[in-house]
């Protein structure tokens, strides 16, 4: 495969960023992190010494024209917005993330970026699933304004290409879960689950647990991340999940079953954002990456769920 140097993980302090920026830095590449200001810096306290930790704003342009210097390659993790919470202020959604993005290749071009991959939403840009599992080639009618700015950044992906050969991949990733993810960041069931089901707390569904969603451990999606970065990608865009359906019912069955616990769930009224099955066709990602995920969703809590032991032990 061929090897890019030097990498910008933009959001690199997050969850998906930290492992990226662990498993790059162990591919024995320079690594500079990007992260608001006054980040926890706790995901990376292993190595952060091994990586160039830069702290600002997103949407500074001059800040970001200094980070980008000398980098090969740029992963692009920012969000300033969730799925569920991009729908009450649709005006911020744009201005935060589609124009910070905006601004971010326009530096990347005048600054000699050979590639950016983007992290996309599998579970947002398609909308209502006409047809399971999902391909890439699938209609996208996204239902929320978090979905529209992810759907419409990969356009802007395309253009950039287009007009001035920006190298670019895009991820639309499914539902990843795994060590380090906050339960508390409104993103994640796998893992607000199995921190409730272990703490003792009852796990709070919306719906009646119908609802089915494709669930990937950070390993799988990180490998997936690491393909993209250190080879040619034929295509534009990939679908990176497990391949197959969970319901949220089947989800508390299994944590049980995995940690020994007895979970009690609480139903909530169900949500009009979240569309009742959305699995994602990772055909694609299998032939021209040679990528497939290797955990399955037992092997992937029990991973998880010693994470979360040990820190509640601590």
């Amino acid at each position: 495969m061929q090897k890019r140097g030097n990498c910008l993980v933009l959001g690199g302090c997050g969850f998906i960023g930290s492992h990226l920026s662990e498993a790059l830095l162990a591919c024995g590449h320079f690594v500079r992190i990007f992260d608001k200001r006054n980040v926890n810096t706790a995901n990376i306290a292993a190595f952060k010494d091994r990586v160039e930790l830069v702290t600002g704003d997103f949407m500074n342009e001059d800040e970001l024209r200094g980070v980008l210097k000398d980098i090969d390659v740029v992963v692009h993790l920012v969000s300033m917005t969730l799925p569920k919470s991009s729908n009450d202020n649709m005006i911020y959604d744009v201005e935060t993330n589609l124009s910070g993005t905006l601004r971010l290749l326009n530096l990347a071009r005048q600054q000699g970026v050979s590639k950016v991959v983007y992290a996309s939403s599998g579970g947002t840009v398609y909308g209502v699933p006409q047809f399971q599992p999902i391909t890439e080639s699938h209609p996208v009618d996204p239902l929320c304004s978090y979905g529209i700015t992810k759907l419409a950044t990969e356009k802007y992906l395309h253009l950039y290409r287009h007009l001035y050969g920006l190298d670019y991949t895009v991820l639309r990733i499914a539902n990843p879960y795994g060590e380090r993810q906050d339960p508390a960041s409104g993103q994640g069931a796998v893992t607000t689950f199995v921190w409730r089901a272990l703490s003792g707390e009852p796990i709070v569904i919306w719906g009646d647990g119908s609802v089915a969603r494709d669930f990937l451990h950070i390993s799988d999606l990180v490998d997936a991340f690491l393909r993209v970065i250190h080879g040619g990608t034929p295509s534009r865009v990939y679908n990176i999940g497990c391949g197959e359906p969970c319901t949220l019912n089947r989800l508390v069955e299994v944590i049980g079953r995995v940690t020994g616990t007895k979970p009690s769930v609480e139903y909530k009224p169900v949500r009009k954002l979240d569309v009742p099955v959305n699995y994602l066709d990772v055909t694609l990602a299998r032939e021209e990456l040679g990528w497939t995920p290797r955990l399955d969703l037992d092997q992937g809590i029990a991973r998880l769920a010693r994470y979360v032991r040990a820190e509640l032990n601590r």
